[in-house]
């Protein structure tokens, strides 16, 4: 879409106001609105101006004055607002004119360039599994004499009992056994119905929808692939139009990993593959699982930097709750066909050589999609470039189910980061790969790594409720 497209549109669609946003360190959106009548062709050419110390580790105070840079293509119409709204995603440049080196949609536009220059392909694609809750109602507090939370939901396990419903209506999900059920058990079919219909309004293309293993309202929506910057953006727009819709309906939204104890948490399984032009990369007929020798090598460079990759793809301390052994986690650092229980899952049913391609399960949606995407596609191509062969370095193939292997084999599998500052410690100590081309700034790397550690700090430091379960009485 050009930026005439853009003005057409505000006059063809009555726009009032035109919502201006960009990503923050952590993946948040953040947004300004101007009079739609005040944008102009020069908007597009000028940016529009924000504080950038107000964006948490983004800029100091003393240097703060930031440009926010339209990006034309990305224009679609808000479904939530009164007053007639144009979205419009920006990327963000200095004052002087120059690409900001902390702008998280920046660093994935560098990564894309990388690996065009590189001479392994042309494009790299990404498809996100991005999985959520709905809940009916959401409580949390912490202070200095008490710390609590409480998620309730008409579909929940624990609801069984429960009267306030004016005649309970029974059909409750058990724990792990919400995947893909029907009415009346389902209850969200039509919520997630309508989050597809602005999705696809929006300009994303749908593949499905449909409930999840856990109890208390799971829920998945698949989107259709497409380049690593363009996924992020759809990503983004998912988010926003998941969280909004559940609002419309008197609910509340979460992609938080691991909102409930003792039931599955919510993943973002990453589907990647490498094409040059035309030709599919991934694709060899007859190999192990028709995986091309590039792809190996690409799974062998994500396996290999995992525990690095993982303070962007896993960069909550709640994402470690989810990564814990026993919950269809991808726990496991190894590779396979159509295994789900290994951090690689090669997809074997109804493949075309188009769609080859390879699946990392570990991520979560607290990632930051710009700078989860990139750091991926950069630890896979240090893989080619390197020719990391997984096969050689005990990372696979495991075709079984590695859940049920015994201790003594378990031990021979390498296993993720167990926590948040973990996982900071490998990426402090394995960087190198991402800073290939400039495309992160060891400057940007140190910055998210302090970013990233004074959170698991304000956890850490907090007392936990179930601590008085263990020690009260001592």
């Amino acid at each position: 879409m050009s930026v005439q497209s853009v003005l057409d549109l505000i006059q063809e669609k009555k726009i009032e106001w035109v919502d201006f946003r960009f990503i923050g360190l952590s993946g948040r959106q953040q947004h300004i609105s101007l009079p739609a009548v005040e944008v102009e062709a020069e908007t597009f050419v000028n940016g529009v101006a924000f504080d950038g110390s107000s964006i948490p580790g983004f800029r100091g105070i003393e240097n703060s004055d930031m440009v926010m840079m339209p990006v034309p293509e990305t224009a679609y119409v808000d479904p939530f607002t009164a007053h007639p709204t144009l979205i419009i995603m920006c990327d963000i440049f200095t004052p002087e004119g120059e690409r900001y080196d902390r702008d998280p949609r920046g660093i994935a536009q560098k990564a894309e360039e990388f690996l065009q220059t590189s001479g392994v392909g042309t494009a790299a694609y990404f498809g996100p599994e991005s999985e959520f809750f709905i809940f009916d109602d959401v409580r949390f507090d912490t202070s200095a004499n008490r710390s609590f939370y409480e998620v309730d939901s008409e579909e929940a396990a624990w609801n069984t009992g429960r009267k306030e419903e004016g005649g309970n209506l029974s059909f409750k999900i058990p724990h792990k056994g919400g995947y893909v059920p029907v009415q009346p058990v389902d209850t969200q079919q039509d919520i997630r119905s309508e989050m597809c219909r602005l999705m696809m309004e929006a300009g994303i293309r749908i593949d499905r929808h449909h409930h999840e293993v856990a109890t208390a309202g799971q829920g998945e929506i698949n989107f259709r692939f497409d380049t690593l910057t363009k996924t992020a953006d759809n990503l983004m727009k998912y988010k926003y139009i998941v969280q909004n819709t559940a609002r419309q309906y008197g609910k509340t939204a979460t992609f938080m990993p691991k909102p409930l104890f003792g039931d599955n948490g919510s993943g973002m399984h990453v589907h990647q593959s490498i094409f040059n032009g035309d030709t599919p990369l991934f694709y060899e007929k007859g190999a192990y699982a028709n995986m091309s020798e590039l792809a190996i090598y690409y799974i062998g460079g994500i396996l290999y930097h995992a525990p690095a990759l993982i303070a962007f793809t896993n960069p909550s301390t709640n994402s470690f709750k989810r990564l814990v052994p026993g919950y269809e986690a991808p726990v496991n650092l190894v590779f396979s066909k159509g295994n789900r229980s290994a951090a690689v899952r090669i997809p074997v049913a109804a493949v075309t050589p188009k769609g080859a391609r390879i699946e990392f399960r570990t991520p979560d949606s607290t990632a930051n999609p710009y700078l989860a995407f990139a750091a991926m596609l950069m630890a896979g191509l240090d893989g080619i470039k390197n020719k990391i062969d997984p096969r050689k370095l005990g990372y696979g193939p495991i075709d079984k189910n590695i859940y049920e292997l015994s201790d003594t084999e378990k031990k021979e599998i390498r296993s993720v980061p167990g926590s948040l500052d973990e996982a900071l410690d490998a990426l402090e100590a394995d960087y190198e790969f991402l800073t290939q081309g400039d495309v992160f700034a060891k400057e940007f790397i140190d910055n998210y790594v302090e970013f990233k550690r004074a959170e698991a700090k304000s956890v850490n430091i907090r007392v936990h409720p179930y601590e008085y379960n263990l020690y009260f009485d001592l």
